[in-house]
């Protein structure tokens, strides 16, 4: 009985990010059923590079694409690596898609082309991938890098050759995504916590442990 509320915890902290994923999911479905409806429309609300009046788009860009095959080419990655990160919980699949999402759509605003509408969550994928290439690296977790090799295995030779340059696809959206997942890696890294078992002064109380 005295594993059973830790084992009830960790479950509700899974599902909860399982949720945070499907709805995420699901709203980049709903917003291209409607983006057809209305003749790909919402599609100007892609990032336009160095268009300041524009960067707000960085946060919408992710959710929207150019049709129905983009987007399923997006979500089958999007949730087989979003499922992993999920099960650490809602936030912290919110905040490694908060993070790789700045760092890609800045990156992406500054390096593209300007004559381009940047759109697609294929950035928030390599970021993904990158992030749980790399977190086991920072964790110092060999279960982690467990999970890097097959990432790296089941769609290792996908995401490289995405990042070669090819007309109509953004390779700065995948690099800088790749980028911002080990950016994610790090900031959200375990080293932070302190030693286990360090306490302070006689009398003071021990540290709490990091996220």
């Amino acid at each position: 009985m005295g594993t059973s509320t830790p084992t009830r915890r960790r479950g509700t902290i899974q599902l909860g990010g399982i949720q945070l994923l499907a709805v995420m999911v699901a709203l980049m479905w709903a917003i291209e059923l409607i983006n057809k409806i209305d003749g790909q429309g919402l599609n100007q609300d892609g990032i336009e590079p160095r268009n300041v009046d524009h960067l707000w788009a960085i946060f919408t860009a992710p959710f929207l694409h150019a049709g129905f095959q983009h987007l399923e080419s997006n979500t089958v990655p999007f949730v087989f690596m979003g499922v992993i990160i999920a099960l650490k919980g809602a936030k912290r699949l919110a905040l490694v898609t908060i993070i790789v999402i700045l760092v890609s759509g800045l990156g992406t605003w500054l390096i593209a082309p300007g004559n381009e509408n940047i759109v697609g969550a294929s950035g928030v994928v390599f970021g993904y991938a990158t992030y749980l290439f790399t977190r086991g690296v920072f964790n110092r977790d060999v279960l982690e890098l467990l999970v890097a090799v097959v990432v790296g295995v089941v769609w290792g030779a996908a995401l490289l050759a995405s990042i070669v340059p090819q007309a109509g696809i953004s390779w700065q959206d995948h690099a800088c995504g790749a980028i911002g997942g080990v950016v994610a890696a790090a900031l959200l890294s375990r080293e932070r916590k302190p030693t286990s078992g360090a306490a302070g002064p006689a009398g003071g109380a021990r540290l709490a442990a990091g996220p």
